[in-house]
């Protein structure tokens, strides 16, 4: 048992001494080795591995096939799995698409109601809107007919009064050159009449001076008879 663990022991310090004497591999961490050489020394190191160490690598190559075993079981597995989630999902997606065209289905029929709906306001709105216009059309066709006689009216009124006010301010005009007229008249009887008086009154006190004067004498005369003895 030692001479093998001591030859097992050469073996790796011979690879160790093999790679660390390589040569390496320009621009890289690697090396070259020789491989017949390196493959004898493995060779060398597989035959003197113990008894127990080779069982142990037996199980170690059970424990590769069970794993393997195990993968392909859960591959299977998976597999299964994998279908039965595919056909799952197959299903819900043809659940989902018949929901879906359902949903579309009844969006359309909704559209298409909606549209006949709105048609049918449209038409209605239209018919009202028409209607409206008609109305006003009309109103406003009597409003301008109205408008129209009583623009007419006022202004035949107007006209009336024009002409009243021309006819007043012609009457008022010749009223005025009749009154300035008989101004004028009057003035010139006023002192006509005014200058006959004077005269008249000129003439009376002339008259009364006179008579005055006569009786002025008189009562000299008569006062210097009672003077004389």
């Amino acid at each position: 048992m030692t001479e093998v663990v001591y030859r097992l022991y050469e073996v790796v310090d011979e690879l160790a001494s093999l790679i660390e004497n390589a040569r390496s591999v320009p621009m890289s961490s690697s090396c070259m080795v020789p491989r017949d050489h390196l493959l004898d020394l493995l060779d060398d190191l597989r035959e003197g591995l113990p008894e127990e160490v080779q069982q142990a690598g037996a199980i170690v190559e059970q424990r590769t096939e069970i794993l393997e075993q195990a993968q392909a079981e859960a591959e299977r597995l998976t597999g299964r799995t994998r279908a039965e989630a595919e056909q799952v999902v197959g299903t819900a997606r043809r659940q989902r698409d018949e929901l879906i065209g359902t949903a579309r289905r009844q969006r359309d029929e909704l559209i298409a109601q909606a549209q006949a709906e709105v048609e049918d306001l449209l038409t209605r709105a239209e018919a009202e809107a028409d209607r409206i216009l008609a109305e006003a059309d009309r109103q406003q066709a009597e409003l301008v007919a109205e408008g129209r006689t009583q623009q007419a009216a006022l202004v035949a009124a107007g006209q009336a009064e024009h002409d009243r006010l021309v006819a007043e301010t012609e009457v008022y005009r010749g009223a005025v050159a009749r009154a300035d007229e008989l101004g004028e008249q009057t003035a010139a009887e006023v002192a006509r009449m005014r200058a006959e008086v004077d005269e008249y009154v000129d003439s009376r006190l002339a008259d009364f001076g006179t008579t005055l004067g006569h009786m002025v004498r008189s009562v000299e005369a008569a006062r210097a008879q009672l003077r004389q003895p």
